[in-house]
């Protein structure tokens, strides 16, 4: 997909999770939804660096779990600065990574040339073959579905 595809993936995959984050910290939810749309991209950063393939060891399990692991103790380290609970924003952190990264891995799922999701496991690679990365209607479409979910949590959340 490309980056309107995957913000909106991004923002759908965050819908349920602000939804909870809403009724516990406002700001948190904000922060959170703002970070996994920012960083849903950083997969792709695999096109800027010389002799790695393009969605290849960055679109896999491993890289998710890596980000989520470094962006746990980055928020773990710098709940200070912010005078924030440590877990919390090392939660945050881990939720964050797990969305924006987990989000675009979805989403190139649906590409017919699909994503290795279990390598260095297995080179297989996993595809729904919905639509290209190129097809604007599937790009705008996830976008479309993204805000309208977010907009749905807004306006649930403002009636709970």
């Amino acid at each position: 997909m490309y980056k309107t595809g995957h913000y909106g993936a991004a923002l759908f995959v965050y819908a349920p999770v602000g939804f909870v984050l809403l009724s516990v910290d406002p700001a948190l939810a904000i922060l959170g939804g703002v970070g996994s749309v920012a960083l849903s991209r950083l997969p792709d950063y695999d096109q800027r660096v010389p002799l790695v393939d393009h969605r290849g060891v960055t679109h896999t399990l491993p890289f998710l779990a890596a980000v989520a692991v470094l962006l746990g103790a980055l928020g773990h380290q710098s709940a200070g600065a912010f005078g924030t609970d440590p877990l919390r924003t090392a939660g945050l952190g881990v939720v964050v990574a797990l969305v924006a990264v987990g989000s675009h891995l979805l989403a190139d799922a649906l590409t017919p040339a699909g994503v290795p999701l279990l390598w260095p496991l297995s080179g297989r690679r996993y595809s729904a073959n919905v639509a290209t990365a190129s097809n604007p209607l599937a790009n705008y479409g996830l976008l479309t579905l993204g805000v309208a979910a977010c907009a749905a949590v807004g306006r649930l959340a403002g009636a709970v």
